[in-house]
C-alpha cells in the first residue's frame, strides 16, 4: 500500500511524516532533479508513505508541482494524505479541490486547529466532510493529537463520491470530456479539468471535438476558461467554510497589535536595522568579545601543555610544531569563535521562530520586485547567513528560472557563519570600541551590494525575471527553548565538524607550506618558504585594495575558497603561533607578515573576502542550482571580480580618509550621490515593465 503525503509548504507536513513513520526514513533525490525525497513505513507497517514536496497547486508552474503530479500519475498512490493548514484554509483548501478530482481516496487532515480555536473559530469536520465529499479529521502534528484515528482512518480509507465543485456548465462540459477519453485513462475528471485549461501537459488527449466543447464553454463566461474554473474553486471553498465554520466575535490578537508596530510604515525599517544591529552587537560586540578572550586563554594553555607534553616524550621540533602550530593554531583560530558563533544562531533562530522574520520578506518584497527578485529571494538570503550550502539550495522554492539562479549567485553575498571568524578578528582588532557598529555595517553593505548586483545582472543579463511573492503572516510565538537550543546545536556541531576536517586538513598543508622551501629544507626563514613563494608571484593582484603587495593575504584570501574560516586559520599558522589568536594581538603585530595592516585595509580585506567566490560546498551548490559548470564559472568569476573592486573602492576611499585628503562630509555627499543613482535606476527598470506589462501590482490598471 502506497501513502502520498501532500500538503501546502510549512503546513506541518514533514512534522507529521515524521509522527507517522517514527523518523525511520530514507533521504534521496527526486530522479533527474536535486529536490529531496523522504520515504518511510508507517510505524509497525509495510505501509509506503512518501512525502511530497510542499505544493500549492497541482498546476505545474514550478518543479515540485510538477514532480507531485508525476508521483501521482505514475506511482499511482493508493490514500493521499492531504494535510491542511486550519489557519490558512481558503489557501490550503485550494490544492484539496484539484486532489478529490483525481481516481484516489483523499483524507483531509486539519492541522492547527487548535490554533484557529483559539482565536474564536470553530471548525465541524463532519459539515466540512459532507462539502469536500472526504473525510476530514482534526488533528496537531505539533502536539501529536489525532494521530491515531488518523493511522486507522489509513487503514480502513473509504471511497467517497465524486465531488461536484463547479456550476452545472462547467460539470456538465466536465462530464462530456470525460466520456470522450479512452478507458485506459486514469483520473479522467482532473485531466477533464486540464483540457477545459488548455493543459499542455496533455496536448495529446486534447482531440477537435474536445477543443469544440471548450471553445463553446467559453462563450459563457466572460474570462477564459482558467480563469473562470479558478474562480469557481474559491466560491466552492468559501460556501464549504461558511458551512462549517462557527466564529465568534474576533478580537484583535496581539499579534496584530505587533504588527502595528513592526510593520508601521515609517517604524517597520528603522526596527529591522537596530534588530539587525543588535544581533551583530551581541555576537560581535561586547559579549562576543569578552567569549572569545575567555576562549583564546583556554587555547593559549592547551597549546603550552601540549608543546610540553610532546617535548617531554621526546618529540622532534618538528613534529612539535606541525601539532602547536599547525594543527592547534589552526584549527584553535576557528574554535575560538565558536562562542561568537552560537550568540549569533541564538539570534537568527529567535528571530526566525518568533515570526519575525516573515515581516521581514514582506517588507523587503516591494524594494527587491523592483530589482528583479522578490520576498522569496529573503529565504535562502536568512538561511545563508547559518551557511551559503542551504541558503542557495533553498532557490528552489522560487517559481522564476532567472529569479532563482540570480537568488543563487547573490545568496553568498550574505555574511555567513564561517565569515563571522574574519569579520570578528579584524573589527576587534582594528576596531575595538565599535566591534559591533562595524560588523553590522557590513551585513547592511551586503544588503546594498545585493541590490547593486541584481540591478546589474537584471539590467545586462536576466531580463525575464517577473516575480511574485504570496505569503501568509504567521502569528507572533514566544520561541520554544527545545526548538531553538536544537537549532542551536545542530548547526553549531557542523561548524565544529568543518573545523575538525576541512580546516585540519589545511592547516596542515599550510603549515608544510610555510615550514620548507622548495629545496625541503625545513624551519627556513618564512620568506624563503614554499607558501611565500607562491603568493609573492601572485600578490600583485591584492595591492590595489591593501595598499601593498602581501605574499600572507593574499594566499589566506585564496585559501577562503576552501573554506572562508580558513582564512583566519591561514593566517595564524602563517605567523606559528597559537597564542592571543583572536585577539589579533601577535597577528598584526608590527614584525610581523600582516602588521602592514590598516583600518583602511582590514575593511576593504573583510569586505573582499565577504563578497568574493564562497567555499567549494557552496560553489558546488551553484553550480547543481545554475544548472552546468559554465554558468557557474561565470558567476564565480563576477562575485570574485565585483569583491575586487568593492575592495579596491574601499581602500582607495579609506586611506585617503586617514591621510585627511577626505573628510566624512565628502564621504557623505558621495554615498548621497550614489543612492540617487541606485534610485533612478530601479525607478527606470519599474517604468520599463509598467510599460510593457500587461498586468501591473503597483498601479492595478489594465
Amino acid at each position: 500500500m502506497k501513502i502520498g503525503l501532500v500538503g501546502n509548504q510549512n503546513s506541518g507536513k514533514t512534522t507529521l511524516f515524521n509522527l507517522l513513520t517514527g523518523m525511520n526514513a530514507k533521504i534521496g533525490n527526486w530522479p533527474g532533479v536535486t529536490i529531496e525525497k523522504k520515504v518511510g513505513n508507517l510505524k509497525n507497517t509495510d505501509i509506503e508513505i512518501t512525502d511530497l514536496p510542499g505544493i500549492y497547486s497541482l498546476s505545474p508552474y514550478s518543479m515540485e508541482e510538477e514532480i507531485s503530479r508525476k508521483f501521482i500519475f505514475e506511482e499511482k498512490p493508493d490514500v493521499i494524505i492531504n494535510i491542511v493548514d486550519s489557519t490558512a484554509l481558503e489557501r490550503s483548501l485550494y490544492l484539496t479541490t484539484q486532489l478529490l478530482e483525481l481516481d484516489t481516496k483523499v483524507i483531509v487532515a486539519l492541522n492547527m486547529a487548535d490554533e484557529l480555536e483559539k482565536k474564536g473559530i470553530k471548525i465541524d469536520e463532519s459539515k466540512l466532510e459532507k462539502e469536500l465529499g472526504a473525510k476530514v479529521l482534526k488533528i496537531s502534528a505539533l502536539k501529536a493529537t489525532g494521530i491515531d484515528e488518523l493511522v486507522n482512518e489509513i487503514k480502513n480509507a473509504k471511497t467517497f463520491a465524486e465531488t461536484k465543485i463547479y456550476d452545472a456548465k462547467l460539470e456538465n462540459a466536465i462530464e462530456n470530456i470525460k466520456n470522450k477519453l479512452t478507458p485506459n485513462v486514469h483520473h479522467k475528471r482532473f485531466i477533464a479539468v486540464k483540457l477545459l485549461e488548455n493543459d499542455e501537459r496533455f496536448k495529446e488527449l486534447n482531440m477537435a471535438d474536445i477543443k469544440t466543447i471548450a471553445k463553446n464553454l467559453s462563450q459563457n463566461y466572460e474570462t477564459d476558461l482558467e480563469e473562470t474554473i479558478a474562480t469557481e474553486r474559491y466560491l466552492f471553498i468559501e460556501k464549504a467554510k461558511k458551512n462549517s465554520f462557527k466564529q465568534s466575535i474576533k478580537r484583535e490578537s496581539l499579534s496584530d497589535k505587533l504588527d502595528k508596530v513592526f510593520l508601521n510604515k515609517w517604524l517597520a525599517f528603522p526596527i529591522f536595522v537596530a534588530i539587525m544591529f543588535l544581533v551583530y552587537y551581541l555576537s560581535v560586540g561586547v559579549i562576543g568579545s569578552f567569549t572569545v578572550d575567555w576562549v583564546a586563554g583556554i587555547m593559549d594553555l592547551f597549546g603550552e601543555k601540549v608543546s610540553t607534553f610532546l617535548s617531554n616524550v621526546g618529540t622532534s621540533e618538528m613534529i612539535n610544531s606541525l601539532v602547536v602550530q599547525g594543527i592547534i593554531a589552526g584549527v584553535g583560530a576557528v574554535l575560538g569563535f565558536v562562542p561568537q558563533l552560537i550568540i549569533l544562531f541564538i539570534c537568527i533562530s529567535v528571530l526566525e521562530t518568533t515570526g519575525y522574520m516573515s515581516r521581514i520578506a514582506l517588507l523587503l518584497d516591494k524594494l527587491f520586485r523592483k530589482i528583479g527578485l522578490s520576498g522569496k529571494s529573503l529565504i535562502p538570503f536568512i538561511v545563508g547567513s547559518g551557511c551559503s550550502v542551504p541558503g542557495i539550495m533553498g532557490t528552489r522554492i522560487i517559481e522564476n528560472q532567472d529569479e532563482r539562479e540570480m537568488t543563487s549567485i547573490l545568496t553568498p553575498f550574505i555574511p555567513c557563519s564561517a565569515k563571522l571568524p574574519i569579520i570578528s578578528l579584524f573589527a576587534g582588532y582594528f576596531f575595538p570600541e565599535n566591534s559591533g557598529l562595524i560588523s553590522a555595517s557590513l551585513y547592511f553593505f551586503a544588503i546594498i551590494v545585493i541590490i547593486v548586483s541584481a540591478i546589474i545582472m537584471k539590467k545586462f543579463i536576466y531580463k525575464n525575471t517577473s516575480s511574485t511573492y504570496i505569503a501568509e503572516l504567521p502569528e507572533y510565538k514566544v520561541p520554544s527553548i527545545k526548538y531553538v537550543a536544537k537549532d542551536v546545536f545542530d548547526k553549531v556541531v557542523a561548524f565544529i565538524k568543518r573545523a575538525g576536517s576541512v580546516i585540519l586538513i589545511c592547516s596542515i598543508a599550510i603549515w608544510f607550506l610555510v615550514s620548507f622551501s622548495f629545496n625541503m629544507e625545513y624551519n627556513v626563514n618564512i620568506e624563503d618558504s614554499m607558501l611565500a613563494s607562491i603568493g609573492n608571484k601572485i600578490s600583485w593582484i591584492f595591492e590595489p585594495m591593501l595598499g601593498t603587495k602581501s605574499w600572507g593575504a593574499t594566499v589566506s584570501a585564496i585559501q577562503g575558497l576552501v573554506a572562508k574560516e580558513q582564512v583566519v586559520s591561514s593566517m595564524a599558522v602563517i605567523n606559528g603561533l597559537a597564542d592571543d589568536i583572536e585577539a589579533g594581538e601577535e597577528i598584526f603585530s608590527s614584525n610581523g607578515v600582516f602588521g602592514f595592516f590598516t583600518a583602511a585595509s582590514a575593511y576593504a580585506f573583510m569586505v573582499f573576502n565577504l563578497f568574493s567566490a564562497p567555499c567549494f560546498g557552496a560553489i558546488g551548490a551553484m553550480k547543481r542550482e545554475l544548472g552546468g559548470t559554465k554558468k557557474m564559472l561565470k558567476a564565480v568569476a563576477f562575485q570574485t571580480i565585483f569583491a575586487w573592486l568593492l575592495a579596491t573602492l574601499v581602500y582607495q576611499i579609506g586611506s585617503r580618509i586617514e591621510q585627511g585628503i577626505f573628510s566624512a562630509a565628502d564621504l557623505i555627499v558621495v554615498g548621497a550621490i550614489l543612492l540617487v543613482v541606485i534610485v533612478i535606476l530601479i525607478k527606470k527598470d519599474k517604468n520599463k515593465e509598467c510599460a510593457g506589462c500587461p498586468y501591473c501590482a503597483d498601479c492595478n490598471k489594465k
